[in-house]
């Protein structure tokens, strides 16, 4: 299953933007690898690495996230160490 997760997270660094990644599989792969994911009651994500570095994203009205949330994720995601080269 961690294959699954792990092309959830490389499809962020794809080239060009992704822009079909379904919320709910991204978040399990997300938490697989150690990030907390709490919702918040103003339609937004909390992502949450090692208690300290956080993150919070507008939550789509559909299935997909928006380019802008997207991006913002990548950028966080790399300022933590976690892309697809360091994965397992």
């Amino acid at each position: 299953m961690s294959h699954k997760h792990k092309a959830k997270i490389e499809k962020l660094f794809e080239h060009p933007l992704s822009t079909n990644i379904d919320v709910k599989k991204l978040f399990a792969a997300l938490e697989h690898y150690g990030i907390t994911v709490e919702h918040t009651k103003k339609n937004r994500a909390r992502l949450l690495h090692s208690d300290e570095e956080e993150l919070f994203i507008a939550l789509p009205h559909g299935d997909h996230l928006g380019k802008d949330e997207i991006v913002r994720l990548r950028h966080w995601l790399e300022s933590i160490g976690l892309t697809p080269d360091t994965l397992d």
